[in-house]
């Protein structure tokens, strides 16, 4: 395991993170503290110390589970968990951006920690009703206050997480140094503003559902077919995600690696060598899944690879992307001397 540097801060995390979000059984999905425990080992003796988490994860469970396992090794380990979501449905206060819901979930999950600082923060998600300036003075208390170390931004849109940052800049308060998106090859619309933000904002980027909800593994290739039709399981089960999925299962087998591990690899080849790059979340109900995801550290995709992979996941940029890369406009910006212009 290789480190990186956290966006533009000067922290040191794993070039992979280990999603908890299956640690503990309330939800029906995830794993027994056992498991969990294994979990977290395989992943620390693989190198790793960059752990994600969040206040609601399997009703606080993930978190409890978390600060126990690092609890006696605490200063070694990136700990990241989330503020947002609710822990009290009937109070109006008890979820969103602002900063009552924001100082009363940081406590509440530094108790559940054990813990009295927390690496990380995310805002877990936009609410659309808390105004830019009240959220990162409130984040910028806390890193005063040393309860929270760096901040980073979770599933907002492009403009909001650039207005943000641009006035904590011009406040002189903390400003994010991570985003975290779904990004896979069937979820790529990210691709259009919120990447480029980011590399533009040298923020590091953190993928969840990397593997495209267990899709991009291969399993469910022939789960999908029934009948001679495609199963509506999910909106994601669709022709144009299997047949990406196929793909990948067809360059796992040429290479003698596991699909999920193709995936992944192909993630991590989306690192930009003039930005922080990229550090995918890896979750897992068990530890085979997990050591299979380990994998992808040492598989590398060769240019054919990447192409055909980037070819049959190719999405439809939209406007003004598509617009402005069109060869009338390249020519109207530029007339003859595109290809003088060193950038």
């Amino acid at each position: 395991m290789n480190y990186k540097l956290f966006g533009k801060s000067g922290l040191r995390v794993s070039e992979l993170c280990l999603g908890t979000m299956t640690f503990g059984e309330e939800w029906g999905t995830g794993a027994d503290k056992e498991t969990s425990k294994k979990m977290f080992e395989v992943f620390a003796n693989a190198g790793g110390n960059f752990l994600d988490t969040a206040n609601r994860y399997t009703e606080g469970t993930s978190e409890k589970y978390v600060g126990e396992f690092i609890h006696s090794d605490r200063d070694y380990f990136v700990l990241a968990t989330k503020y947002t979501l609710y822990e009290n449905k009937k109070d109006p206060n008890g979820a969103g951006n602002h900063r009552k819901n924001m100082m009363r979930s940081v406590e509440a999950s530094l108790k559940r920690l054990n813990t009295e600082y927390i690496d990380l923060l995310w805002v877990h998600m936009w609410d659309g009703t808390t105004q830019e300036e009240e959220v990162m003075r409130g984040l910028d208390d806390l890193i005063s206050s040393g309860k929270v170390h760096y901040i980073g931004i979770s599933d907002t849109p492009a403009w909001v997480v650039s207005k943000a940052n641009t006035l904590a800049h011009f406040r002189g308060w903390s400003q994010f140094v991570g985003l975290q998106i779904e990004w896979s090859l069937i979820e790529r619309t990210v691709e259009r503003d919120l990447v480029p933000m980011a590399k533009d904002f040298d923020l590091a980027i953190t993928p969840w559902s990397p593997l495209g909800s267990g899709i991009l593994t291969g399993k469910y290739n022939d789960k999908m077919i029934e009948n001679g039709r495609l199963s509506a399981e999910s909106v994601k089960y669709n022709e144009h995600n299997l047949k990406i999925a196929k793909k990948v299962v067809e360059i796992a087998k040429n290479l003698g690696v596991s699909p999920a591990q193709v995936a992944l690899a192909w993630l991590k080849a989306q690192d930009d060598p003039h930005s922080s790059g990229v550090i995918p979340i890896i979750g897992s109900r068990n530890v085979n899944q997990l050591e299979d995801s380990l994998g992808c550290l040492k598989v590398e995709l060769s240019a054919d690879n990447l192409e055909e992979l980037d070819k049959v996941s190719e999405i439809d940029l939209g406007f003004p992307h598509k617009f402005l890369k069109s060869d009338n406009v390249q020519n109207l910006v530029f007339g003859d001397n595109k290809n003088k212009i060193i950038r």
